[in-house]
Formats: structure tokens, sequence, C-alpha cells
């Protein structure tokens, strides 16, 4: 652990802080249909779209048409995105030589990406051609972030609505928050991610001479090298803005063409973070207390800073055989020696331990799924801190939009437990929470626990999900709880070393990323619609104040406790005993 590395760290989290007031305050405007700055390029753009495609943006919509409406959305550009890959031999552009994508991984990459997974069973610059990659999985990026930030605006709708059925249009904010929040900050992205060397590119590949000659397998000289090259930078932005995590490049964003310097990883773990974090503060905006959504902003800032330390402090450490045999692993910040120190295997150089172990806590509490570094050359202890971050629900700030549902379902938790423990009714926003919305949101916490389990349990008892696993013992079994972990969690980064590209893995995680998206956003709108029709209660003594320390502490409690009871004796049979062992 060395200074420059908590430099780097609190640098970003303060920009985050300093960001997230004029963010949030601006994605109200947009959702509240008030004037903002860009209306007069992109309004008449916005007018076009409504009027060719018959929607009346005046006219809004009950929870039930909402979720119909944002389903056959989503079905169709599923249906979309795997036709264009079963077909993409037929396109003209690069890389060459690509044929059509198998059905099973067709069905796979069409799941991830339309439910804003991300997960890839796959090598980008060795399955997808360009086309695939910019008009299936691209728009997919842009197209399924925006549901997920369509649906909180719901959520929140219903929490600031009264005696109403009405919870906004579809159709209107998917288009808003297309428009007006994630095209331009990807356009800016991907400008600063160009000046700092990523490639946007429709050559199919660049050649470049060798410092060292080297030999082949057949004892032929080899000077240069083949490397693959593409129109990352579009794609690498709105990965990132949108929380999708899909990497243009096998390697994701520990590839030098993806993310080249310190200042490009910066940009982009900030880009991670920026609207999630901005929403907690349009929540406070839209039901017109900001102080509520200060409260669930610094819920999400201490569990993330504490995950941030605890990762750094596990990957600082390193791993105890290489000390005994000999190795150096303390940090050595000058002079000609100088080393990052700790376990630097899997992470990149230009990066160090800091910036990976930041990088892991923060793309796994975004449901992000993007990485820097690999997961699975974590310390056991070091790489359990990204898999608890999914466990806790991606809540922390969450993926755009479904970080702050997320964590404001937890919060109806919350004051229901409160309320029980106090004898009166719980509410939250001044509306009561009764039996309908408590059945809604246990259905939102339990199910992905099951089907978390329930697919780990089948792949370590079948011959099937076993064969994938080249690590056998506790590692293994970490291996496969992280995947279908990452599916249901709608992360997709991957711990690495399990085979998923397998029949067997790209069906059954197909259909978790399915039950773990739609499970959540249905029982969420449900919510939503019940809440928006109730009369707001008036404060009394007797109210819980859920804007105050004491609300912070009760929610960080019951995070951090549904996810211990849930999930400790799978994590107590990884990479626990994993770290004994050592």
């Amino acid at each position: 652990m060395t200074p420059q590395g908590w430099l780097q760290i609190l640098v970003l989290l303060l920009a985050v802080a300093l960001l997230t007031k004029p963010m949030g305050a601006y994605m109200a405007r947009v959702f509240e249909g008030k004037p903002v700055w860009i209306d007069r390029a992109l309004g008449p753009v916005e007018r076009f779209l409504y009027r060719v495609s018959g929607i009346d943006p005046d006219r809004e919509m009950g929870w039930k048409k909402y979720a119909l409406c944002m389903l056959a959305f989503n079905f169709a550009g599923f249906l979309l995105l795997y036709l264009i890959q079963r077909i993409q031999g037929v396109f003209p552009s690069g890389p060459s030589g690509l044929s059509a994508v198998r059905p099973d991984l067709a069905f796979n990459t069409a799941v991830s990406f339309v439910t804003n997974t991300n997960w890839q069973a796959y090598g980008g610059e060795t399955t997808m051609k360009y086309v695939t990659q910019m008009i299936g999985m691209g728009v997919q990026n842009f197209l399924s972030a925006a549901t997920g930030i369509a649906v909180a605006i719901a959520l929140i709708r219903g929490f600031g609505r009264k005696t109403t059925g009405k919870l906004g249009n579809f159709w209107v904010d998917m288009t808003r928050a297309t428009l007006y929040i994630l095209l331009p900050i990807s356009i800016v992205v991907a400008i600063l991610l160009l000046s700092q060397g990523v490639v946007q590119t429709f050559h199919d590949t660049q050649s470049a001479n060798l410092v060292q000659a080297t030999t082949n397998a057949n004892g032929a000289t080899v000077t240069s090298q083949s490397l693959s090259v593409g129109p990352a930078a579009s794609q690498i932005a709105i990965k990132q803005v949108g929380t999708n995590g899909g990497g243009f490049f096998n390697a994701n964003s520990s590839h030098p063409f993806e993310n080249p310097t310190p200042f490009s990883n910066f940009i982009e773990i900030f880009a991670i973070l920026i609207i999630p974090a901005g929403l907690t503060y349009t929540f406070g905006r839209m039901v017109r207390s900001t102080r509520q959504g200060w409260t669930i902003f610094v819920v999400m800032m201490i569990i993330l800073v504490g995950m941030i330390v605890a990762a750094y402090a596990f990957e600082a450490r390193g791993v105890p055989q290489e000390a005994a045999a000999g190795a150096n692993i303390q940090a050595v910040t000058s002079g000609v020696t100088a080393q990052p120190g700790g376990n630097m295997e899997g992470k990149e150089t230009r990066f160090g331990i800091g910036l990976s172990a930041e990088w892991a806590v923060v793309t796994t509490g975004t449901s992000c799924g993007a990485v820097n570094s690999m997961h699975d050359s974590y310390t056991p202890l070091g790489g359990m801190i990204p898999l608890t971050m999914i466990h806790l629900g991606e809540v922390v700030f969450g993926g755009v939009g479904s970080g702050l549902y997320g964590i404001l379902v937890f919060a109806v938790i919350a004051v229901f437990i409160a309320g029980l423990m106090v004898g009166r009714t719980p509410e939250y926003l001044g509306k009561k929470i009764e039996m309908y919305e408590m059945k809604m949101a246990s259905l939102i916490i339990l199910i992905p626990v099951v089907e978390i389990l329930f697919g780990t349990a089948v792949a370590l008892s079948t011959k099937t999900g076993t064969s994938s696993i080249p690590n056998p013992g506790p590692h293994g079994l970490t291996e496969v709880l992280y995947a279908f972990s990452s599916g249901s969690g709608n992360n997709g980064s991957a711990f690495a070393g399990l085979n998923a590209n397998t029949t067997f893995y790209n069906i059954g995680l197909g259909l978790i990323m399915l039950i773990g998206r739609y499970w959540m956003m249905l029982p969420t709108l449900a919510i939503a619609g019940s809440l928006a029709k109730k009369k707001l209660v008036p404060v009394t003594a007797g109210t819980l104040h859920t804007d105050g320390p004491l609300f912070v502490g009760v929610l960080i409690a019951v995070i951090i406790i549904v996810a211990a009871l849930s999930f400790f004796p799978a994590l107590a049979l990884g990479p626990i005993v994993e770290q004994l062992m050592m």
C-alpha cells in the first residue's frame, strides 16, 4: 500500500462526490420534462422520434403497461441481436474470416447485452465482426442502460406521487435517457479516450515489429506481430457510461488498446460511477427531499470505501508462498528498485495494486463488469471482495438505474424491520409500507439468492458443469459461484479460469441473466405502482426519520446481514477455506 495508490483512490472519490449534485440535478430536469441546455440540439430529434413512432409523450402509463412495453422492447432487441450474430458472416467489414456465431453462444450473448449483463463467453477480436459489435452490442449498450434508468425513474415517481396509478411513459423515459444522458456523456468520454490512444478504426489488423525476434512452433524466425484493432473507443465509452462492461477485446480494460494510460483508467472508472451516483441526488430532487438522496449516497459511499480499503489491503499483503520463496513483496516507492509490492499477478504495471483493487470493487458494486485486472489471480480474500459486492445486490453504487432501485428496496425492508421493532406501521417518504410492498421486496431479495446457489449446485454436481473447471478444490468452487453470481446480478465480469463457452454454461447462464434482470424489474415496478396510489401519511413523533445517521446505520446493517446470511456458507467453502489453506 503506497501513498500514491491512496491518492489516486481519493481523487476519484472526491471527483464523484463533487459532481453528484450537478449530474443529479441535470437528470432530474430531464425526467421532469424541464428545459435543459442541450434542448436546442436534441429537442427536434426527440419530437421526430415520437412522431414517426406514433408515441404520445403526454400519455402516461400504469405499472403493468409500463412493464409490458419494457418487456416487449427488450424482447425485440434480443431477437435482433441474436439474428445479427447468426448472419454476421455476410457482413463485409472486418475482421475477415469470421463466420456466424454458434446458436448457444449467440443466445447467451444476446441475452447478456439486452439485460445489461455483458457476460462474454467469447473473445471479441476473434469472434465478432465490427458490424456485430457496433450495430448489435453497441446499440444494446445504450438501450439496456436506458431501460435500467427508466425503471429507476418510475420507482422514484412511485414514491413522489400520490393517489395516482401513473408512473410516466416508458417510451419517453427511454428516449430521454438515451438522447439527453447516455449519448452526450458517451461522446465526451469517447473523445477523451481517443486522446489517450484508444483505437478507433475499421482496419482489420495492424502489423508491428517485435523488439526482439522469436521463433514459432515450426522453428521459423518471427520478427513482426499482427495486432487486432477496430472501432473500440466508441463502444468502450458506452460500456463504461452505461455500466455495461462488455469489452471490445477479450482482455477488456486491461488491454492497452482499450485502456492505455492511468488517465484513461481514471476516465473509465469515473464514467462507471457518475450516473449511478448522480441518480441518488435525482431521487432526492424528484421526491422533494434532497436529504433523502444524500442519505442513500452516504450509505453507498461508506460501503464502497470500506470494500476498497479491504481489497487493497488483501492484495498489498501479497501471497505468503512468494515471500517464503524469497521474493520481495514489500512496496518500494522510489529509486531504481521501485515496485508496487504485494500480489501483482494478473494486474497491469501501469495501474498497480491500488487502481486495480479500486476498479475491482467499483465494477462489481455497480454491476458494470468491466475489468482492468483478472480477479482469478487475486488472493483468496482479495477475490472475495468483488464477489461480495455482487452478493450485496450491486447497490454500491449499482448499475445505471438498477443500483438505485435495488437500494430503495433495501430501504423499504429496513423501515419495515424498524417498524416491527417499535410496534408501528412502517413508513418511507410518507408512504405506508404494507404487505404487498413487502411481498414484492422479498421476491426481489430472495430470487437472486435461490438462482445463484441453485445454479452453482447444479454445475458442481454434474459432469457437464465440472468439466469446465481447470482448478480443482475451493478455487474452482469460487469460479463457478462467481459466474452464476455475475450472471444473476447482471454484472458480467468473470473470475476467469472457468471455460464458460459450452452449451451448458451458455444456456444456463443465459437463463440466469434473464431471471436476474426481469425478476428485479417487474416487482420493482409493482412496488412503484402500489406506492403511487397511496396517500401521504403525516409525520408524527413516532415516525422513523430516514434522512439521518440512524437510518444510514440501519440500512447498511440490513444490506450486509442479508448478504451474509445468504452467501456466507458458500463463501466459507470457497475463498475463505482457500485462504486458510495458504
